[in-house]
């Protein structure tokens, strides 16, 4: 059997965010988060679910490196919950959060698991948004203080650092939809969250500057018309850049729609400064119709949150994002996976057939978009553990390794088995498994 070979130092990873898996909320000095309120809020999370224990990781880490260290798995991006270093998100550190992670670097060293830390993944302090979130620029300035204390308490062990975790989904599903902390539905102040978050990232850019590797992570989706009609392909072009453009544009470019009244003198040249590496989150492909709305065309096999499964498209975006933008740094896919309803057979083990299909089909695909001279350097697997998936709550099972609620025992997947022998082979075979996906 033929294999898809990966480059010599290519990084194979796994991914999780601070809120989604770590718990312990109200321990150690941390304060309340924009998601910690938003749980609160009646019928905002499927089941009235919260990230009160989540996956217990404030306490459970060292399981789950040794656990990752045992698949065989080189890196690991995690995030760093702002509300735990700065309870107030602003005034002196609270150091028993630094200690944390501080334990938790040194723990993936040992193992030789290589720390990838990225600064905000939504869990923006509640005070902070008590003065007025995102939409305030001060807040911008805050993160670039609390970044500053991150940089001089782990410096000297992180090497690769992600300012942000996709802003869109921040200021979009936060400040326009209303559908993610916290819950605010207003076109204004969308439009003003998204460009202080990138005034976030050019303020903490310049604070990393000299301490590694420094990127940010967006999430990108090639964008295409559900028919040939000219409204169709209008919403396609309005749809793209609303959710692409607004933040490609500036961080590559140094460009934006937004008014002077927003962006000030100085704003782009921060945002655009250069960033070592790019990080992609690719799930799906978006086909739109004139409206804009997001539609899965028919027969499209689909995850179970009814996102369209097209392993093609990956490949597609990449591709297409090296044309769009030919100076593009080297790129990290720093998040890439599936939820299915995937459960305990009888023996204890978790077959999931589907997600091993996903995956397999997602890492053919990334080669050949390497294969055709795109600078990928890194894959990291969305996610590691069954956690809380934000507004799904924990109705909806991305994880490699299953995570049982009721006691929160971890059980590696058949995903998690064969995506461990990809991390240590650096290899993928032709042709992948026959895919075990449902349609719409």
């Amino acid at each position: 059997m033929s294999v898809a070979r990966f480059p010599d130092g290519f990084v194979f990873g796994a991914a999780t965010a601070a809120y989604q898996v770590e718990g312990a909320v109200d321990e150690d000095g941390r304060g309340p988060s924009i998601w910690d309120t938003f749980c609160r809020v009646p019928d905002a999370i499927a089941g009235g679910d919260t990230g009160d224990v989540a996956c217990d990781n404030y306490h459970r880490w060292p399981e789950d490196v040794a656990l990752m260290a045992s698949l065989g798995l080189g890196a690991y991006r995690f995030s760093i919950a702002w509300p735990r270093v700065q309870p107030d998100g602003a005034g002196p550190a609270n150091q028993k959060g630094l200690d944390h992670y501080r334990r938790l670097v040194e723990g993936l060293r040992e193992r030789g698991i290589v720390p990838y830390v990225t600064l905000y993944h939504w869990d923006l302090p509640q005070a902070l948004q008590d003065r007025g979130g995102w939409p305030a620029r001060d807040t911008a300035y805050r993160f670039a203080d609390y970044t500053a204390i991150v940089r001089d308490a782990l410096g000297d062990v992180v090497d690769h650092w992600a300012t942000l975790n996709e802003p869109k989904v921040a200021s979009h599903a936060g400040y326009g939809d209303g559908i993610h902390a916290p819950g605010i539905r207003d076109r204004a102040l969308r439009d003003r969250a998204a460009h202080h978050l990138l005034l976030a990232h050019g303020l903490g850019l310049s604070v990393l500057r000299g301490s590694g590797e420094v990127g940010i992570t967006l999430d990108l989706s090639p964008v295409r018309p559900m028919t040939g009609s000219p409204e169709d392909a209008a919403a396609a072009a309005e749809h793209d850049y609303d959710n692409h453009g607004m933040f490609l544009e500036p961080v590559l470019r140094g460009r934006s729609r937004l008014g002077a009244d927003l962006v000030r003198d100085g704003d782009l040249d921060l945002i655009s400064a250069p960033i070592d590496y790019l990080g992609v989150n690719y799930y799906r492909p978006l086909y739109v119709t004139a409206g804009p709305r997001a539609v899965v065309p028919p027969g499209v096999p689909v995850t179970a949150v009814d996102w369209p499964i097209v392993p093609s498209g990956l490949r597609d975006l990449l591709v297409g994002l090296r044309e769009a933008y030919p100076d593009v740094p080297p790129i990290h896919i720093t998040e890439n996976g599936a939820a299915f309803d995937d459960e305990v057979g009888p023996d204890g083990s978790v077959d999931d057939p589907a997600r091993v299909a996903y995956l397999h089909s997602h890492l053919l695909a990334l080669h050949e978009a390497i294969e055709a001279g795109v600078d990928v350097r890194g894959y990291f697997v969305w996610t590691l553990l069954d956690n809380f998936e934000w507004a799904e709550g924990y109705a909806k099972r991305f994880g490699i390794v299953r995570v049982d609620q009721a006691d929160l025992t971890r059980r590696p997947k058949a995903s998690a088995h064969w995506y461990g022998q990809v991390a240590r082979t650096g290899a993928v075979p032709r042709p992948g498994p026959e895919p075990a996906w449902k349609t719409q």
